[in-house]
């Protein structure tokens, strides 16, 4: 599927309609596209979770070590904090493509209802569909909430890699020792929200798929 999925982009980027046209064509559906879109999403948060995790490990290296060997170290995090940037940025996209093929499914959706001459069929459809919007809806809310808690951790980490970078002396590295709470709990709320974001992608995969 993700090689039709290529070749198809490739041929109709900018196109939406046409982009999913062509993939009906070779029998990949939009539900298709929105799990794979959802599991790349997941896919993207798990990665990003890594990376915030070795920020904070190259941080708490910083604050414990010797004045000699600062440069390196700080190296080390400035490299760590673009890795959670670029995966951060990864994130939020990945997001954003699932948003855009399920709002264009749920749109079809309820266009096709209406072509269903039987009424018991139609109510049945309808139910369905409030179903599985409902289940994406608590997706949504959840991947967003955890896109939410990057930025401020991000922008600590920013502050301080400047700031490291700036003033690169013993005097910088005491002061910045009791930053270091403060940021271990960002990090771990921000962790805590991209677990239950991806948990709430697993259901929605799993209700989805044998709804």
């Amino acid at each position: 599927m993700r090689k039709a999925l290529l070749l198809v982009t490739l041929l109709f980027a900018g196109c939406e309609s046409a982009y999913y046209g062509a993939l009906e064509q070779v029998g990949v559906e939009k539900r298709d596209i929105l799990v794979d879109r959802v599991e790349e999403a997941m896919e993207a948060q798990e990665d990003a979770k890594e990376e915030f995790k070795d920020a904070l490990e190259q941080f708490e290296a910083v604050v414990g070590i010797p004045d000699s060997e600062l440069k390196a170290v700080y190296n080390r995090l400035s490299d760590a904090f673009d890795d959670a940037e670029d995966r951060a940025g990864e994130v939020s996209g990945r997001i954003d493509r699932v948003q855009d093929v399920a709002e264009d499914l749920f749109d079809e959706w309820e266009q096709e209802i209406e072509q269903i001459s039987s009424s018991n069929l139609r109510r049945k459809s309808a139910a369905q569909r409030r179903t599985s919007m409902r289940n994406y809806e608590g997706l949504m809310t959840a991947m967003r909430r955890a896109e939410s808690r990057m930025d401020p951790v991000l922008t600590t980490f920013r502050d301080h890699v400047l700031f490291l970078k700036h003033n690169l002396n013993a005097q910088a590295i005491s002061s910045l020792r009791g930053e270091l709470g403060g940021i271990e709990t960002d990090v771990g709320r921000l962790i805590q929200e991209m677990e239950r974001s991806i948990a709430e992608a697993q259901s929605f995969i799993s209700s989805f798929e044998n709804g």
